[in-house]
């Protein structure tokens, strides 16, 4: 990879991660030159990230030409948790019937993790996310798809995990690990139909912690 493509995609990442995180809010204008302050890189790669993002619907353009997050409504964000679930649910129902000994030790293993991450005085939302992210990772892995890997990175972005997560009161966390650890029992029984199903579920569970806590219409790009 070019050192312009690199640059290109850490634009692209990081501005995704502000967009995704709400440091950059909906409706936020965007410029080249403040991101490009922000990501410390010139100008060019910043203007092909963008473009990226747009092409993506991260971002909007106005009829003067000027850019703008885009509003995600609670369609928009229930659209993306559908897709995740159907294809998650597929991934985890490739890996029930792939899935290696030496895998099904490492789910349970990060899962131990996990559950230790919440029964503390406070939670450790740095460590249940991360765990997270891994468990989620071996299923994927496991589930050997190339194409799936590829499609899943575009909708299983860090900053609405760790946003999901932070809404979470200690019991819905534990209830994660509970999820998680019956996906392992149906890898483990090399049924892809309850994998299917319980993955489904888990999803669908993290979009409503997800959208619950911002139930208002989000604010229209402005026509300028």
């Amino acid at each position: 990879m070019s050192s312009m493509s690199k640059a290109s995609e850490r634009a692209y990442r990081e501005i995704r991660g502000l967009i995704l995180s709400g440091d950059a809010p909906a409706g936020s204008p965007l410029t080249e030159e403040a991101l490009a302050d922000i990501v410390g890189v010139s100008r060019t790669p910043v203007r092909e990230a963008l473009r990226r993002l747009e092409s993506e619907l991260y971002v909007v353009r106005s009829d003067s030409q000027r850019l703008f997050v885009a509003a995600w409504g609670r369609d928009d964000l229930g659209e993306m948790f559908t897709l995740r679930a159907m294809l998650e649910a597929h991934a985890a129902a490739r890996a029930a019937t792939r899935i290696t000994l030496a895998e099904l030790e490492e789910l349970r293993a990060v899962n131990a993790r996990l559950a230790a991450s919440v029964i503390g005085p406070v939670p450790d939302i740095a460590g249940f996310v991360a765990e997270n992210r891994r468990f989620h990772e071996i299923v994927i892995a496991a589930a050997s798809s190339p194409r799936l890997s590829a499609i899943l990175a575009s909708l299983v972005e860090q900053p609405v995990v760790r946003r999901t997560a932070a809404r979470y009161d200690r019991s819905e966390l534990a209830r994660s690990g509970h999820e998680h650890g019956e996906l392992i029992q149906a890898f483990a029984a090399q049924d892809p139909a309850w994998a299917t199903a319980v993955m489904t579920a888990h999803i669908r569970r993290a979009f409503h912690a997800f959208a619950a806590a911002d139930p208002a219409a989000v604010p229209a790009v402005p026509a300028v």
